[in-house]
């Protein structure tokens, strides 16, 4: 008997040369002429930057059609800049180890200790008992948790606590690891509450405190710890609920209930027995680790500390005690910590090589004559396509410099660029090298990521309507100034 021949995959083939050729025609293309800002400043791009622009657009297509394995697709990143002198192999793959990534790495084993101790099971079957066995109402819940859990933790580890419970919740929808509108809903919803949660306040990610610093050194005013959460918790919430809808809408789960979940619920519940000497253990660690990474921006002595390490000191808490074992440690999703390794990669070799700041000035000045609400918005566009590509706070980096000096000709005040920055930069829908959380919900294989690409998009536009709601109405009405005087 014959073997089946497998059937040729043109599609990602098409994709795989795709992003050669883009990739190849950009690098040899004649050298692109300068930026120029307001001031005169010229910004010339490198025969380096306009490579690492080409190797982007590569990245992104091979990302976004996944013809490789997601992690893989990473690695090229570190390989090309390489081979084609980009950056040197030490700074292209020293990325790969930042302390970004290495948090990511801490956070996805906070989410394996919940998983291995017993804890998930635990606290899915308790948030159950509570919303009921109504599928709109599991997914509203889901999404409150996680956008709640990003107001106090940075939104990947809020991302790395829920998942396990969402998984736990889905298998109870008793279509095993079929792809469900249910199973996709819990998970894409995640990803995007984590990013409304994480907006309100300080704690939910490095964004909003290296925001707050480069505005003072700009405008030499303060950005209160409340008082980003004075001007972006309606926003933050507004926006998890329109999430809501949306799934409702567009992914609305095949089953309006799951039949017989209280009773079975009850069951699982009482199956557990009480809690383990692991699940205490494990909640301590977490809650240690939350309330240090809380007070460190009230406590001097701690500012120096890195989050990573703090982050980190839990994994090692959890080997060290035995919750974890080497087991655990095979178990993790490698291709999700490598998708964020590439994505550190190419946004530091986009950054010091000077293609960002081309791309941001280029972009910014198209609205140097543009009515106020247009310049506003471009540059929240702006940082919200660009931190789906680079980390959030290089966007803002790049982007603030530039606007808040346009900003002066145009009579806008520095303090709604800053915020409508914010906010873009903490929702990136579209990739999932935008943010944590996305590649975390991924893990799930619920959702494909041209999926995840198509109700980005959608949801960005939400976004970008909510926050021009909020320019118009909501902030003035809260004190915030929009136009110079």
């Amino acid at each position: 008997m014959s073997a089946v021949t497998e059937k040729f995959d043109w599609k990602r083939v098409f994709f795989i040369l795709l992003g050669l050729s883009l990739f190849l025609v950009i690098y040899f293309l004649p050298p692109w002429k300068d930026a120029v800002d307001p001031t005169g400043k010229a910004f010339q791009l490198t025969r380096e930057g306009k490579a690492s622009i080409a190797l982007f657009l590569m990245a992104g297509i091979w990302w976004v059609f996944e013809v490789l394995p997601i992690g893989v697709t990473s690695i090229a990143i570190g390989v090309m800049q390489a081979l084609f002198a980009i950056r040197s192999a030490k700074d292209a793959f020293r990325d790969f180890m930042d302390p970004s990534v290495m948090f990511i790495f801490g956070s996805v084993v906070v989410g394996l200790a919940f998983t291995k101790s017993g804890l998930t099971r635990r606290l899915a079957y308790k948030m159950l008992a509570v919303v009921g066995d109504r599928t709109s109402m599991i997914v509203l819940g889901c999404l409150a948790v996680t956008a709640g859990l990003a107001h106090f933790m940075a939104h990947t580890a809020a991302a790395a606590t829920v998942f396990p419970i969402l998984i736990a919740i889905n298998d109870l929808y008793g279509e095993g690891e079929k792809q469900t509108k249910f199973g996709k809903s819990l998970f894409i919803g995640m990803a995007y509450a984590a990013g409304a949660g994480s907006v309100i306040t300080m704690l939910g990610s490095a964004r909003a405190p290296a925001a707050a610093g480069m505005f003072k050194e700009f405008t030499g005013r303060e950005v209160g710890f409340f008082d980003l959460t004075m001007y972006l918790f309606l926003i933050g919430w507004v926006m998890v609920f329109l999430i809501w809808v949306y799934l409702s809408i567009f992914l609305k789960p095949e089953k309006t209930r799951i039949e017989g979940l209280k009773e079975k619920v009850k069951e699982l519940s009482a199956s557990l027995g009480p809690i383990t000497r692991n699940e205490i253990f494990v909640i301590i660690c977490v809650l240690m680790v939350v309330l240090i990474m809380g007070i460190q921006s009230f406590v001097p002595a701690l500012k120096p500390l890195d989050r990573a390490a703090i982050m980190l000191v839990s994994t090692l808490f959890f080997f060290i005690f035995k919750v974890l074992t080497v087991n655990e440690l095979e178990d993790i999703p490698w291709n999700i910590i490598l998708l964020f390794s590439g994505a550190m990669s190419i946004g530091f070799c986009l950054w010091q090589t000077g293609a960002a700041q081309w791309m941001a000035v280029n972009w910014l000045i198209m609205f140097q004559k543009a009515p106020w609400m247009v310049f506003v918005l471009g540059i929240a566009f702006f940082v919200l396509v660009m931190t789906n590509f680079i980390m959030n706070v290089a966007a803002i980096a790049i982007s603030l410099p530039v606007s808040l000096v346009i900003a002066k000709y145009l009579g806008v005040a520095p303090d709604v660029i800053l915020y409508a920055s914010l906010v873009t930069a903490g929702m990136p829908f579209v990739l999932l090298i935008g943010a944590a959380p996305n590649a975390i919900a991924y893990e799930s294989r619920q959702f494909t990521t041209g999926e995840f690409f198509k109700h980005g998009v959608l949801m960005s536009i939400v976004l970008m309507i909510v926050l021009a709601i909020a320019i118009l109405t909501i902030w003035p009405m809260l004190g915030m100034p929009i136009l110079a005087k």
